[in-house]
């Protein structure tokens, strides 16, 4: 079993920026890969980005692109979201997510932390 636990959301005003930390315990020498999804008031979560676990490959939503990055420290175990240039669009609950396999659905989920951007 893999734990994940996200931290760093907040309020921000319109053009700030914000990091999320995902720290990830347990087997995390299962995981494939990670990855954010965001859930806006009333709406259903939706893909952010992901990246393998090893590194090699990120991919991102087209509304975040120039703006997120996604990284990891292999040392703490831990996945990092840099939001940059943040809109009010963006305010939402942030999830961290992980998958074991390419073929499997995102199997362990955090309890998200809320991201709120003032315009």
């Amino acid at each position: 079993q893999v734990q994940l636990v996200e931290s760093g959301g907040g309020l921000v005003q319109a053009g700030g920026s914000l990091r999320l930390s995902c720290a990830a315990s347990g087997r995390t020498f299962s995981i494939y890969e990670m990855a954010w999804f965001r859930q806006a008031p009333g709406k259903e979560r939706k893909f952010v980005v992901r990246m393998t676990w090893s590194g090699d490959n990120a991919y991102y939503v087209d509304s975040v692109k120039g703006r997120f990055t996604i990284s990891r420290d292999n040392a703490k175990n831990t996945v990092y979201l840099q939001m940059n240039s943040l809109k009010p669009e963006d305010t939402a609950v942030y999830y961290c997510t992980a998958r074991t396999n390419a073929y499997s659905g995102y199997e362990t989920w955090g309890q998200g932390t809320q991201v709120t951007v003032s315009s």
